[in-house]
């Protein structure tokens, strides 16, 4: 899985090209913030309607396809469920990593701008929230590029620790780590 990284605001969205915008959608957020909020305001108040009337709750597992039309670049939206703020740990972030990434395998995804869950209120550290989904993504050819949606600071923080990986394992593959 290659890994690129876009700001998250409208202006840098459109100027993305990939199939699929996944993001995660808490409970008990309301309006929706992050990614879910951006395409709730280019979309008119779609996501808010439909939390209104009950067809999206946000509720842990939760997976919802949201008509994106010709308001954003992207064929599909995809809304992911994570349930309460307040429970949301490293557990269910893995849960619904798995989740992402078996919606998207189903979907034919190979591209796809991706709020990983929880980033959008800091429930998971940056760094730590790509550690799992490398691991998790580890030897699965079905997704090619995934760009993150992350802020300035925490692309650094990443790339950092995507660099300090690639040389751990180069070492270990030299046979230098002993």
């Amino acid at each position: 899985m290659e890994l690129r990284f876009v700001a998250p605001e409208l202006r840098r969205l459109d100027e993305v090209s990939s199939e699929v915008i996944a993001c995660g959608i808490f409970a008990d957020e309301r309006p929706p913030h992050g990614i879910a909020g951006l395409i709730d305001w280019r979309l008119g108040g779609c996501i808010c309607r439909l939390l209104r009337e009950g067809f999206v709750t946000g509720a842990f597992g939760e997976v919802v396809m949201v008509a994106i039309g010709r308001k954003l670049p992207f064929d599909k939206g995809v809304l992911f469920g994570l349930g309460e703020r307040t429970t949301f740990d490293e557990a269910q972030f893995r849960i619904a990593i798995m989740r992402m990434l078996k919606v998207m395998e189903g979907l034919c995804t190979r591209s796809a701008v991706v709020e990983l869950p929880g980033r959008h209120t800091g429930s998971i550290a940056a760094d730590q929230a790509v550690k799992i989904l490398l691991e998790l993504s580890d030897g699965r050819p079905e997704h090619d590029v995934w760009t993150l949606a992350e802020s300035g600071e925490d692309q650094k923080r990443i790339a950092a620790r995507l660099i300090e990986q690639r040389r751990r394992d180069r070492r270990v593959v030299l046979g230098e780590d002993k």
